[in-house]
C-alpha cells in the first residue's frame, strides 16, 4: 500500500494524531485527503477537503460515504476519553466511550468497506491504544472500548481480508496531544506516532506499535497479570 498517489479520510482531523495524520499524509503525496470533524470549520490545514462527520451519528456516515466514493486509505481516528470508571461511573460516560470508539468505528468500517473494495482494496489504520490490553482506574470505559475496538480491528481484518484491504491497530501510550493535557508522565511527538503508523501501512503491517510502552504491555500479556498490576502498583 502506497501513501503517494492514495486518496485517504481522516476522523478526528481538527487537532491532534488527527491533525498530523492530515498533513503527513499530504506530505507523503496523498492525491487528496479528506480531513474530517463534527466542525469541520475547525480544520486550518491548507490542500485537503473538509467533511462534516460525527462517526457517532449514522447519517453523516452515510453522508461521508457517499461524499468519499474514492478513498483507498481510512484512518478511523476520532475518540474521546471521559475519565470513567465501570462500577461507580456514570453509564453516560461508558456508553459514550463505547458509542465512540466500538460502534462509531464500526460504522465508518461498514459504510467505506464496500468503496475500498472497489477501489482495489486500500487500507484501514485503526488507532488504538496500549490500554487496548490493560486496566487503569480512573479511565476503565476508555480501556474496554479501545479493548473492543482492538477486536473489531481483528475481527473486520479477517472478513475483508478476501477483497484485499489491509486492516492495521495502532497502538501507543500517551502522546502530547489537548486530550492527554491533564496527564504527567512521558508523552509521545504525536508527529512521530503518526510517521510510525504511515510507515507500517507502507510495509503491509497488521499492527504497529508506535513505542517502548505499547511492547512492553504486549508483552507482559503472555505472563501472570498479577504481576504486571503489582509493579504498576494496583494490586
Amino acid at each position: 500500500m502506497q501513501i503517494s498517489g492514495s486518496i485517504a479520510l481522516v476522523t478526528g482531523a481538527n487537532r491532534g494524531i488527527g491533525r498530523h495524520f492530515t498533513r503527513q499524509l499530504l506530505e507523503r503525496g496523498a492525491a487528496k485527503v479528506y480531513a474530517t470533524a463534527r466542525d469541520p470549520e475547525k480544520i486550518d490545514i491548507p490542500g485537503v477537503e473538509r467533511l462534516r462527520l460525527d462517526i457517532t451519528d449514522p447519517q453523516t456516515v452515510r453522508d461521508a460515504a457517499s461524499i468519499a466514493s474514492d478513498v483507498t486509505v481510512l484512518v478511523n481516528n476520532a475518540g474521546i476519553t471521559t475519565g470513567t470508571n465501570l462500577v461507580t461511573g456514570d453509564l453516560s460516560g461508558i456508553r459514550a466511550e463505547m458509542d465512540t470508539h466500538f460502534y462509531g468505528t464500526l460504522d465508518m468500517v461498514r459504510a467505506f468497506a464496500p468503496i475500498l473494495g472497489a477501489n482495489g482494496g486500500g487500507a484501514i489504520l485503526n488507532v488504538l491504544s496500549a490500554l487496548s490490553w490493560f486496566s487503569y482506574d480512573g479511565a476503565n470505559a476508555y480501556a474496554v472500548a479501545k479493548a473492543a475496538e482492538w477486536s473489531l480491528t481483528n475481527g473486520v481484518r479477517l472478513e475483508l481480508a478476501g477483497q484485499g484491504t489491509l486492516v492495521t491497530g495502532l497502538h501507543l501510550g500517551a502522546a502530547d496531544t489537548d486530550m492527554m493535557a491533564d496527564y504527567d508522565g512521558d508523552k509521545m511527538d504525536p508527529a512521530d506516532v503518526v510517521r510510525a503508523a504511515l510507515d507500517g501501512i507502507e510495509a503491509g503491517r497488521i499492527e504497529v506499535l508506535a513505542d517502548e510502552w505499547s511492547a512492553h504491555i504486549k508483552a507482559s500479556l503472555a505472563n501472570d497479570p498479577s504481576a504486571f498490576y503489582s509493579r504498576t502498583g494496583q494490586s
